[in-house]
């Protein structure tokens, strides 16, 4: 949170009973005509707002992404610059640290209406809430939109895990899956169901010599760039543009730099999701590799790799075929279903805003969550905006301004318009004064890695015997990646 200068006394709200049962003590009025309010809320969880003297009557409600803790403030300093800049416009900014550290979904979309209850109690009722969230907190913004009497009216989501929780553990686990079975066969390596660092830390090490070694021969770079497109993994890492379409050389080493960035990461972070879900709602049981690749956008820069390097495709893809025995843990599927898997049934206007590559949360991902809105006969209300850069989250002031204000704009004439249309967000964004913005037309490729799972335990409705129904194994559709 921005630290004003104050000219009387510090808010302290504790929230004992429920949010909107809270009184405020006297707020502090800044010199920069901004209000600070906060507080803890009855699950343990801390909020903060920051509300300015000309207020608009609308709030930002802000979910923030994946922490690992221990640190958890209610006020994340990525956004602090943004915040700055929506408040000098007459927004008020509010957000929470949710009640935990790390895959914090049991709670966090309670939190952040939580915290709405408790900002509304302190400063009024906005005329008008948008919830807006990076990573993991652009989740919580599209589960919001989903919640019936949330009290928000509309939601944008950036740079989010749209794909939901069980995408994201399976298309990971496709990679590692295909890293460890050809580039360390007849390792005994832990892939799924860790529950310490200590574990992980096995497995990343493991992975990362294998990588760095594999980068030294035509035949490891072959593999790389499969295990890399079975995880969604850009052929863009840094530059103003892309490598060439035909460039197969220059786009598996990005692919190999996005690796090294990666495993360390998503290998860690998986304890804390396997911690939240008692269990690793992951599995790869019955999944045929070759359908996964065929469907892959990257399979003409794998395929090429593979001539060059005179290896057999087939003889590996068989191979991950064959390997893939990791079965599902009903329980652990049930909470990823339950707390971090979007199923498109919006109850107000959603725009989502990616980076083209964007390996935390593959640009893929938008195809699968277009295709879960469309499917449960909510299209009309999504709309979908891209940024021609690298990157997770890389988003300038000024395109996350320009969205909040078109989304202001959606709720106030009730209609999309050319709103969300890429040549309207960048005249918006560059009008600021906060930045460059870069806004393009753009269709991502199919996210492969979705399949149908077991029948939920308890669940009666909305599933058959053999599963759910939120994906097939080769994704809902065809996407154009251009």
């Amino acid at each position: 949170m921005r630290r004003l200068t104050s000219l009387g006394v510090a808010v302290s709200l504790a929230l004992a009973a429920a949010p909107a049962m809270a009184t405020a003590v006297e707020p502090a009025v800044t010199e920069a005509a901004v209000t600070e309010l906060g507080g803890t809320l009855p699950g343990g969880a801390t909020w903060a707002a920051e509300l300015p003297q000309d207020w608009n009557g609308t709030l930002v409600l802000y979910s923030h992404g994946f922490r690992p803790g221990p640190d958890n403030p209610a006020w994340d300093p990525g956004f602090d610059s943004t915040a700055q800049a929506l408040t000098d416009r007459g927004f008020a900014v509010a957000s929470s640290s949710y009640a935990a550290p790390g895959w914090a979904l049991g709670t966090a979309v309670a939190d952040q209406l939580g915290t709405l209850a408790a900002f509304s109690s302190a400063a009024g009722e906005p005329a008008r809430t948008i919830a807006f969230g990076t990573s993991m907190g652009g989740l919580v913004s599209s589960l919001i939109a989903e919640t019936p009497d949330s009290g928000v009216d509309g939601a944008v989501s950036t740079c989010g895990l749209l794909g939901g929780g069980i995408n994201l553990n399976n298309y990971q686990l496709d990679g590692i899956h295909a890293l460890a079975e050809l580039l360390l066969p007849g390792t005994a390596l832990q892939l799924t169901g860790f529950r310490t660092a200590e574990e992980a830390g096995v497995t990343i090490n493991a992975l990362m010599g294998a990588v760095q070694q594999a980068q030294a021969t035509p035949e490891g770079r072959a593999r790389l760039a499969l295990a890399a497109a079975l995880m969604n993994t850009p052929t863009w890492f840094n530059g103003d543009t892309a490598p060439g379409r035909k460039d197969y050389a220059a786009q598996q080493e990005a692919q190999y730099n996005w690796l090294l960035q990666t495993i360390p990461f998503v290998v860690g972070s998986r304890v804390s999701i396997v911690q939240a879900a008692d269990g690793d709602s992951g599995w790869n049981q019955g999944v045929d590799y070759g359908s996964l690749l065929w469907d892959s956008e990257q399979r003409r820069q794998v395929k090429a790799l593979y001539r060059s390097a005179g290896l057999d495709l087939q003889g590996d893809l068989g191979t991950l075929t064959a390997a893939a025995d990791i079965p599902p843990d009903p329980q652990a599927l049930e909470w990823m279903d339950r707390t971090s898997t979007p199923h498109g049934e919006l109850l107000m206007p959603v725009l989502t805003m990616h980076t083209l590559a964007d390996i935390l949360a593959p640009v893929e991902y938008m195809e699968e969550y277009e295709e879960t809105v469309a499917d449960a006969g909510a299209g009309r209300l999504l709309r979908q905006a891209y940024i021609e850069r690298t990157g997770h989250c890389t988003f300038t002031d000024a395109e996350r301004v320009a969205a909040v204000l078109a989304m202001d704009e959606r709720l106030e004439t009730g209609r999309w318009a050319n709103l969300a249309e890429p040549r309207q967000l960048d005249r918006s964004a560059e009008s600021l004064g906060l930045g460059e913005a870069d806004f393009i037309r753009y269709r991502p490729a199919e996210f492969v890695n979705d399949r149908e799972y077991p029948q939920i335990p308890g669940d009666d409705d909305g599933g058959d015997e053999d599963g759910q129904g939120h994906g097939h194994g080769k994704g809902h559709g065809h996407g154009k990646g251009s």
